[in-house]
C-alpha cells in the first residue's frame, strides 16, 4: 500500500456537497483506504477568475492502485459529478488532482507526481498539511 495525498475542488452546483461527495467516491475506490479528510476551506479562483470562489480540500488514502490507475479512477469519478472542461482553469463541479503518491517521482504523459504547482497554491497546501503535516516540507 502506498500513502497517496488527493486534492478535491468545486465551485459549481453546490461545492460544498461536490467536494463531500467526492471523499466519500474515494472512500469507495478499490484497493483503497480513505485515511483522513481535511477541512473545507474557501478560496478565490486562480487564473481564470471571473467564476465563483472554491471550496478546496484534501483525501489521505493508502492504495495498491498504480498511479495511473488511480488517476483514471479519479477521472471516472469528475465525470460522474458532471465534470466538463472547457475553460483552463475555469469552473468545475468536481476536480480531484494527485498531489503526492508515496515518494514518487513521475513524469508522465497527463500525470505529473508530485502536482507541478502544488507548492505554489495555498488552496493545496493547507488542506494537504491538515491530512499530511510535513508532506511537501
Amino acid at each position: 500500500m502506498t500513502r497517496a495525498a488527493i486534492a478535491l475542488g468545486s465551485n459549481l452546483d453546490d461545492p460544498e456537497a461536490h467536494v463531500k461527495r467526492g471523499f466519500d467516491d474515494i472512500a469507495a475506490l478499490p484497493q483503497t483506504r480513505l485515511l483522513a479528510r481535511s477541512k473545507l476551506y474557501r478560496t478565490r479562483p486562480m487564473g481564470y477568475a471571473d467564476q465563483p470562489d472554491f471550496i478546496n480540500a484534501c483525501a489521505l488514502v493508502e492504495t495498491s492502485l498504480a498511479p495511473r490507475t488511480l488517476l483514471n479512477e479519479l477521472l471516472a469519478i469528475e465525470k460522474r459529478h458532471g465534470r466538463e472542461r472547457t475553460i483552463p482553469n475555469g469552473p468545475r463541479t468536481l476536480d480531484l488532482d494527485i498531489v503526492l503518491y508515496g515518494n514518487e517521482r513521475i513524469v508522465e504523459p497527463g500525470l505529473v507526481i508530485p502536482h507541478p504547482r502544488a507548492h505554489e497554491r495555498e488552496f493545496v497546501l493547507k488542506p494537504l498539511h491538515d491530512v499530511w503535516p510535513g508532506a511537501l516540507a
